[in-house]
């Protein structure tokens, strides 16, 4: 059967997230309390390591954010984390310590484990990264469908999720290329990789590879 339950996919010990995702059997059940989650979260900081610059938002005071960045909240920016210039963290958003979130990205009711990397010209809605994924400059989470009929996620099995906003999952250490798409309702296994320029629909197994138009392959299997 298909490993996308939230266990298969993340360890808990890397997200202030924790109590929120652990009680959700698959991860993108836990969408809807993202907000709340944030505010929870913020609430209970230490204040002598964050900062309140308003209502809503906390800023660890060893990260590092461009005062070009815009930050609505609810948001919490984790320790040693690095927004960039340019970037939008429009809400509903809990970022890990350890993160980068680059120029000009774009994040929305949204989590994004310790160590995540969004370096580049990116788009994450709706969506959960897990402990050390990446998405290289360019690649994006398609969040709606174009029909706007609610997502499903298909695998050897089909899931229906009842929701019409809902990006992605990635697994810990996945890694997205370039300028790849992952579309409504992708999720992808710990440790999976793919390649630039791919449009990823459905399930993509830990620990394996996609080659574009060629397919999904066991990572030792690449070329």
């Amino acid at each position: 059967m298909d490993a996308i339950k939230t266990s298969d996919l993340f360890d808990l010990s890397h997200t202030r997230a924790s109590q929120l995702l652990g009680a959700c059997e698959y991860p993108w059940q836990a969408l809807d309390g993202i907000g709340e989650a944030v505010l929870s979260v913020g609430a209970s900081l230490d204040a002598a390591r964050y900062d309140h610059p308003s209502e809503g938002v906390w800023i660890a005071k060893s990260a590092r954010v461009a005062p070009t960045a815009f930050i609505a909240a609810p948001c919490v920016i984790g320790e040693e984390t690095e927004v960039r210039p340019g970037a939008y963290l429009r809400g509903n958003v809990l970022v890990g310590d350890g993160a980068v979130v680059g120029n000009s990205t774009e994040l929305k009711n949204c989590i994004l484990f310790d160590g995540v990397q969004v370096p580049h010209y990116n788009y994450v809605g709706d969506s959960i990264l897990g402990y050390k994924a990446h998405m290289g400059a360019g690649a994006i989470t398609s969040n709606v469908k174009g029909d706007k009929t609610p997502v499903v996620v298909r695998g050897e099995a089909r899931y229906e999720t009842g929701r019409k906003k809902f990006g992605a999952m990635l697994g810990d250490g996945a890694e997205i290329g370039c300028n790849s798409v992952l579309n409504p309702g992708s999720v992808i296994g710990r440790g999976a990789q793919v390649y630039p320029l791919t449009s990823v629909r459905g399930v993509v197994p830990a620990h394996s590879i996609v080659k574009g138009a060629r397919g999904v392959f066991p990572k030792e299997e690449r070329e």
